[in-house]
């Protein structure tokens, strides 16, 4: 039976989910603590994606358990429910507002702003003035403020999209191939980034690409068929039999 409270601050036991007779996922397990930065590989079809579905309240279990910070059950609660309490997630392709400056999309994002045309037209005060500029370090965005979103690149539009879930002020980022269609020197730093805000959040890191995952230098827990496959190390799992089976050796 599962423990009313846990340790975790994620705590995923014996989660299953089907679609038209087919597991997505199949008795998952996956335990992620406070303050842990965590990557999930695994080839396609394995059931990463699915994860942070049940996680976030989009998709609902069939049957398991899953508890957040202690002993809140997020299969009883809906998407809206679950991002208040602190899980934010950073889908593969950037969302921003293209028309907005930096600074404005961090602002409309800051914790707190419910309504984004006072966002827009109140000033803002000198805690919120201060935590932009404190975000906009953490991105690596300061000198890009005043820029347009649609102006920047690629890579700091993700940039950007993680400093918008970061004025929210969560407890757990979901981040889903952040280093997809980046340049060497984007991806290295999107690296560095995610290894500073794992100082103070719980991060769990959706990634293909190898060398990345090796730049994090975290845990590394392997998904297939729905199950965790291996879990450990970059070097242990990337040395594991079934993994170089079933996902590197292909």
């Amino acid at each position: 039976m599962a423990p009313k409270e846990t340790d975790a601050l994620l705590y995923i036991d014996g989660v299953s989910v089907s679609f038209d007779g087919f597991k997505a996922l199949n008795e998952l397990s996956l335990f992620i603590d406070k303050g842990e930065m965590r990557a999930i590989i695994g080839p396609n079809g394995a059931g990463k994606t699915t994860m942070m579905d049940v996680v976030t309240g989009k998709t609902r279990p069939d049957f398991g358990t899953i508890l957040f910070d202690g002993d809140i059950d997020l299969t009883k609660l809906d998407e809206a429910a679950i991002a208040e309490l602190g899980i934010g997630r950073k889908f593969q392709k950037p969302t921003v507002f293209e028309q907005q400056t930096v600074w404005d999309n961090l602002e409309l994002a800051l914790a707190g702003r419910r309504d984004p045309l006072s966002a827009l037209f109140q000033p803002d005060g000198p805690k919120e003035h201060a935590r932009i500029e404190e975000l906009l370090g953490i991105i690596r965005l300061e000198s890009q403020a005043r820029e347009k979103a649609a102006n920047l690149s690629h890579g700091q539009k993700q940039w950007l999209e993680i400093g918008m879930l970061l004025a929210q002020e969560p407890k757990l980022l979901l981040v889903d191939e952040p280093a997809a269609g980046m340049t060497d020197a984007e991806t290295e730093a999107t690296a560095d980034l995610l290894k500073d805000i794992a100082q103070e959040k719980s991060v769990v890191v959706v990634e293909h690409d190898m060398a990345f995952v090796r730049a994090l230098d975290v845990k590394v827990t392997v998904l297939n068929e729905g199950s965790v496959l291996s879990e450990g190390s970059i070097d242990h799992v990337s040395g594991d039999p079934k993994v170089i089976e079933v996902y590197l050796g292909r």
